[in-house]
């Protein structure tokens, strides 16, 4: 189950790299959607990054499974809730690149991501206090 959250990472890394590809393109353009400091351009430089960012959380989260040998019920919950996390947070930043309206739905990604990591926190510091 958790090898799942190591495939997806190394995925999520390859797509962070991708959109920096082609987002480098045009970068040097001043007037590249709509300027630095503009809303789409903001957007989009925060997807990129969020593939990193939510990648290594997704990667950190199997290592740590792997290296403590942790089982617990909540694992069920958390491993999909960080990878749907990652995947909602850079295309909710790309869609509202696209159309402003759709930062209305970034709390999915914040309560996924949330979820997860409370889930998880809990499992290992009940692995811990039982002497894991």
């Amino acid at each position: 189950m958790i090898l799942i959250n190591i495939y997806f990472a190394w995925c999520w890394f390859l797509m962070g790299l991708l959109s920096g590809m082609i987002q480098g393109l045009r970068f040097h353009r001043d007037d590249w959607m709509g300027g630095y400091n503009s809303w789409p351009r903001r957007l989009t430089r925060l997807g990129h990054i969020a593939f990193f960012g939510t990648g290594m959380l997704n990667l950190l989260f199997a290592f740590t499974v792997l290296l403590t040998e942790i089982d617990h019920d909540f694992l069920t919950w958390a491993s999909p809730l960080l990878i749907a996390g990652a995947f909602f947070m850079s295309g909710i930043c790309y869609l509202s690149a696209w159309r402003k309206a759709f930062r209305q739905l970034f709390f999915l990604p914040v309560l996924c991501l949330v979820s997860g990591t409370t889930l998880f926190t809990c499992a290992l510091l009940g692995h811990a206090i039982q002497g894991g």
